[in-house]
């Protein structure tokens, strides 16, 4: 037996270096996360090394074969004027940096609007939906069998049977009630391609795809390449019933009419087709249309086949470009290095930043790393606000009143490393003005954190917050 032992601990000590050596010299890594990876399967070898390849790599078939459908799917022409707009605009940085991502240019003549609350949110795309003549696609991240989920699925049950393509794509594990109840299969029975994104299969392949967590964090929705529905609300009400003691969720959702409806389209058509669709890139080869409005717009889809600071820098860009004001809403904040430093920067030089957050945190992870940041950023002169009345669940970002971004993306690592996200970036003071206003909205039932407040935590509480950032590169 003792050879065989020998064997065998030889045999774990080649895995445990080999993951060692791995997370070491694996590309796209922070060295602070190399060194957390590095400490912990050190210090634990056995749990680090399992931790490790359950959570380390972002392995998956879809990243080859999502790069492949990404890269073949037509682009439309650059809008020359759209271009040369935002070129000689002190903002044209992020959109600059936004472009390299999907390589899909700015467009003009888009209007847009946003809804009264998560309610109207809903109703809206229902009424939509009820005009859709040829498609309805939908990407989303929860659907839930309450009112508002079930609204939904009755306006796409509509849809369908009267002739209309229904396609719907839900994350397999927010949705995965949905996705297992007989809702789903009555709309697959009215004709409508339903579709689970990034399914878990067996544990070899979770195993092999190398996170368990991977997720499709998009939002969106899209009518005959006309509308598109962008912004941070799920299928469900804001009661939110598999979480109710966090509730009412507070979203922000904005509709579109323009040349953007089909950049939307261009990120569903790259979905669908690498969670195995057929073929639907002929919805690209459409002629944009124009709307009445004059709001320039860029979208950006971010995710674990992209870059890995695309979502990050696009974020740091635009605070980067604050000249007057900069006013941030996010309900998970666990900033990388550059996302915090542009905060810090931004206010030291003498631009009003304010960031708000929910008082209240669906996760205490989340919750205790991001008051781990509050000191540095208020000695910055930064101005922290928390959200009482319920979960602030609205991302937005407003520059100079001028320039805004809205979308699925948190102001977390998770975000920026493993989730598929989609926004919008636009330039348009009238528009950027009215989600400023639903900003301010937001700042009157908050509270202030002050210095002072700050300061007064205890040892042990500063001990877990920064204890939890620390970790938070692993995550």
């Amino acid at each position: 037996m003792r050879p065989l032992h020998l064997v065998l601990t030889a045999i774990v000590v080649i895995i445990e270096l080999a993951v060692l050596v791995r997370a070491i010299v694996r590309p796209h890594r922070e060295p602070a996360s190399r060194l957390a990876w590095v400490i912990i399967i050190v210090v634990a070898p056995v749990i680090g090394t399992i931790f490790y390849l359950l959570l380390g790599e972002t392995r998956m078939r879809r990243r080859r074969f999502g790069q492949i459908v990404d890269a073949a799917l037509p682009r439309r022409a650059p809008e020359k004027a759209a271009v040369a707009k935002l070129h000689c605009s002190a903002h044209s940085a992020p959109f600059a940096l936004a472009r390299s991502i999907n390589r899909i240019c700015p467009t003009g003549g888009n209007s847009a609007s946003l809804a009264a609350d998560s309610d109207s949110a809903i109703d809206g795309m229902v009424a939509d939906i009820d005009t859709a003549e040829r498609h309805v696609h939908l990407t989303t991240y929860i659907w839930l069998e309450d009112s508002n989920g079930l609204k939904m699925k009755a306006a796409l049950v509509r849809a369908a049977s009267r002739g209309v393509q229904v396609r719907v794509l839900a994350d397999a594990l927010g949705s995965h009630r949905f996705i297992r109840s007989k809702h789903w299969r009555d709309l697959k029975a009215a004709g409508a391609e339903m579709r689970p994104a990034l399914p878990f299969g067996n544990l070899l392949r979770l195993l092999l795809r190398g996170r368990v967590d991977l997720r499709n964090h998009r939002k969106s929705l899209v009518i005959d390449n006309r509308i598109a529905w962008v912004g941070s609300q799920n299928l469900a009400d804001a009661a939110f019933r598999i979480k109710p003691r966090f509730a009412p969720w507070v979203d922000i959702m904005t509709r579109w009419e323009g040349p953007v409806a089909m950049d939307c389209q261009f990120l569903f058509v790259s979905d669908w087709m690498s969670e195995g669709g057929e073929d639907i890139s002929a919805c690209l080869a459409e002629r944009p249309r124009k709307s009445t409005g004059t709001i320039m717009a860029q979208i950006i889809g971010t995710g674990p086949i992209f870059a890995y600071d695309a979502m990050p820098s696009c974020f740091a860009e635009l605070i980067h470009s604050a000249r007057d004001e900069l006013v941030v809403t996010t309900p998970y904040f666990v900033p990388d290095e550059q996302l915090l430093y542009a905060l810090t920067s931004t206010a030291r030089r003498g631009v009003r930043a304010i960031l708000v957050f929910p008082k209240r945190n669906d996760s205490h992870f989340v919750a205790g790393a991001s008051r781990s940041y509050y000191d540095d950023l208020i000695k910055a002169g930064a101005e922290i606000f928390e959200f009482r009345p319920g979960l602030l669940h609205a991302k937005t970002m407003v520059v100079d009143r001028a320039v805004a971004l809205i979308g699925s993306a948190n102001l977390d690592r998770r975000s920026f490393e493993l989730n598929f996200e989609n926004n919008i970036l636009l330039s348009d003071p009238a528009f950027a003005a009215e989600i400023r206003t639903r900003q301010d909205a937001y700042i009157a039932e908050a509270d202030a954190v002050t210095a002072e407040e700050v300061s007064r935590c205890g040892l042990g509480t500063r001990l877990w917050q920064n204890a939890l950032a620390m970790l938070s590169p692993l995550l």
